[in-house]
């Protein structure tokens, strides 16, 4: 049993954190643009290293990241840490969140110092974490787009 821990033990410690460049745009910003109501070069966005967080359902950005954008708070939320803090945090509206050349849309929770990727984007961009390579990589089953699982209604 206590080389079964060993080994258990030895592979978390050689488990690291897994990172991804990602480019986050203002989305209001973005359709206006799209739209010809923006010039392009008002467009606000940013490119910036992430750390992938399976343990967190939400985008998280920092304030710095927000002000960056051009970002309002919408709302708030109730947070809980990790180490057991509870906070409430504020909610933006809508950002573009590009990884891989997969896009979607979602709101962000503003706390910390960092970017964060959730639950809910690696969902959207079915995107799936590879531990042993420190990556992430597209679904398997759908290699090259992101593939949206729904119910069939009607007939």
């Amino acid at each position: 049993m206590k080389e079964l821990n060993k080994l258990e033990l030895g592979g978390i410690k050689n488990m690291g954190a897994v990172k991804t460049q990602v480019k986050l745009t203002n989305a209001i910003d973005e359709a206006l643009v799209s739209r010809g109501l923006l010039a392009p070069r008002l467009l606000r966005e940013c490119e910036t290293e992430a750390l992938v967080d399976t343990g967190s359902v939400y985008l998280v950005i920092s304030a710095e990241i927000l002000q960056q954008l051009g970002l309002r708070i919408i709302g708030q939320q109730a947070v809980k840490y990790a180490d057991g803090r509870q906070d409430t945090v504020g909610v933006t509206e809508a950002i573009l969140i590009e990884i891989d050349g997969r896009r979607t849309t979602e709101d962000a929770l503003v706390t910390g110092d960092e970017v964060l990727i959730g639950q809910v984007v690696l969902e959207k961009l079915d995107l799936l974490v590879d531990c042993k390579n420190q990556q992430l990589i597209g679904n398997p089953s759908n290699p090259d787009y992101p593939m949206t699982y729904i119910k069939r209604t009607g007939t």
